[in-house]
């Protein structure tokens, strides 16, 4: 069948995103969308696709909401966003706020070259010049000349294991006012109950909690992000745990949003160190919650 020929009206006039496939936000760069591969070529949202952009938009949600309290300045807001990946996060946050501002600053790390790379080319062909992509690890780049001294909202979005405790440390570092952080498959604590030294609870019914292999990866993941509440609050955070989306789109979904108050809490600091012994975590502790 031949292809008909654009009218006059809608060459000048391209269909909106949003009228393409009802779910996208009006104004959303369907080129964008396209290159991201939300979007198929013919501007189709599979339901592969749906499910990833729910998830994105949803923490967009949380993250807009902090953008609109930043106080506006002449170089503007400033991000890094960890673990960034093929940088979806990062793209839909310019896109949609960002763009808008002409002031500003994306930063993406991540470790993987090609993906980093691929990042920069999309982000020079779609005209994003306030976003810099960097092949670092997360500890790596506390220390990178290539960031600013000051860092305004820190995220990580399924950054695995002690990725996130390095976001947080990053976050720190960079004197962050807000950290967004969704974390991913904790290990370092279920090794240390596997361990079963020194644990006082070992000689308890509650042992029974870590027992089995399946219980013991929860129970490290409950108690690591517990942890890091914990460290948030005794640092100066406001700390308020949430479900980022449905159990049906990720099972990795614990949403930690973080508000810098400056009021460190005492309490919080003594019952992460108490925690910490109780469970054996003692090691642990002086390299992943120390609070000064």
């Amino acid at each position: 069948m031949k292809a008909r020929n654009k009218s006059p009206q809608e060459a000048k006039h391209p269909p909106d995103a949003s009228s393409i496939a009802p779910e996208i936000r009006p104004g959303q760069s369907i080129e964008l969308l396209k290159e991201l591969h939300i979007l198929t070529r013919e501007g189709k949202l599979n339901q592969d696709s749906r499910r990833k952009l729910k998830q994105v938009y949803h923490l967009y949600q949380f993250i807009e909401k902090l953008l609109h309290e930043l106080p506006t300045s002449e170089a503007g807001i400033t991000l890094a966003d960890h673990g960034a990946g093929k940088s979806y996060l990062g793209f839909i946050i310019y896109d949609l706020f960002f763009k808008a501002q002409n002031t500003g600053h994306i930063y993406g790390i991540e470790t993987r070259p090609e993906l980093v790379e691929k990042s920069r080319e999309l982000a020079k062909r779609l005209g994003f010049d306030r976003m810099s992509f960097l092949n670092l690890t997360v500890a790596e780049s506390a220390q990178s000349g290539e960031l600013p001294e000051q860092i305004d909202v820190v995220t990580a979005l399924h950054a695995c294991d002690t990725a996130t405790d390095d976001a947080i440390a990053f976050g720190l570092a960079k004197h962050a006012k807000f950290m967004v952080l969704v974390p991913c498959c904790q290990a370092e604590v279920a090794r240390h109950l596997n361990a079963g030294k020194a644990l006082t609870l070992n000689r308890t019914p509650l042992a029974e909690l870590w027992r089995h292999p399946l219980h013991t990866r929860e129970m490290g993941s409950q108690i690591t992000n517990v942890l890091r509440c914990l460290y948030l609050e005794a640092m100066g955070y406001q700390v308020t745990v949430t479900e980022l989306v449905g159990w049906e789109h990720s099972m990795k979904n614990e949403l930690i949003l973080a508000r810098y108050t400056g009021q460190k809490k005492r309490s919080a600091a003594e019952r992460l160190q108490a925690i910490g012994e109780e469970f054996g975590l003692g090691a642990l502790m002086p390299a992943r919650f120390n609070v000064p």
